[in-house]
């Protein structure tokens, strides 16, 4: 490997570790998700050089099409605009409940879990009920898009709500009579 690939490489690693670690949600596509939803948004915590993921479980995120051996692509936002920064190809690795890389990124994902029902259970239900996942960068960085990459809206049977009725708006700007 040539000097300037192997800074390049250097660069595509710290570029993501950078601004994966600074984004509280990243966009992941697994090799084999469904063709309806290919991209979700998941939180993650970066330790020791990957992504680490909790779902599957209830009351957990779902992580469709991630499965242990095989790739995913991460897209990784800006946290001021929500922008896309970069996107990278990962290796999926599911840790075994219990085994010191497990426990390591249990401990971090735990830290970071927020409106859990059992915080102190937690590790627990998740060896159980779920499953953590390390998505660790393959190295290259992924050229962005030149085009849009809006998709139709998942088919829902929620709808729109109904007119709002005539009065509302005067409700609402009325102002309140001083005492």
């Amino acid at each position: 490997m040539t000097s300037e690939l192997l800074d390049q490489a250097l660069l595509d690693l710290a570029l993501i570790e950078e601004a994966t670690k600074k984004s509280g949600l990243v966009w992941v596509r697994g090799a084999e998700a469904p063709a309806a939803r290919a991209l979700w948004h998941v939180w993650h915590v970066w330790h020791e050089g990957a992504v680490c993921l909790v779902g599957d479980g209830p009351d957990e995120q779902p992580l469709p099409g991630l499965t242990a051996g095989g790739f995913a692509e991460v897209t990784v936002r800006g946290k001021d605009k929500g922008g896309r920064l970069v996107s990278w190809q990962a290796t999926v690795s599911e840790p075994a409940p219990g085994s010191p890389e497990w426990e390591a990124a249990v401990a971090e994902l735990k830290g970071k879990r927020l409106n859990a029902p059992d915080s102190e259970e937690m590790p627990a239900r998740w060896a159980r009920e779920c499953r953590v996942l390390r998505l660790v960068p393959t190295g290259s960085v992924a050229p962005l898009p030149t085009g849009s990459l809006a998709q139709r809206p998942v088919p829902t049977p929620a709808t729109t709500r109904k007119p709002v009725p005539a009065a509302l708006p005067r409700l609402l700007t009325r102002r309140r009579k001083k005492k």
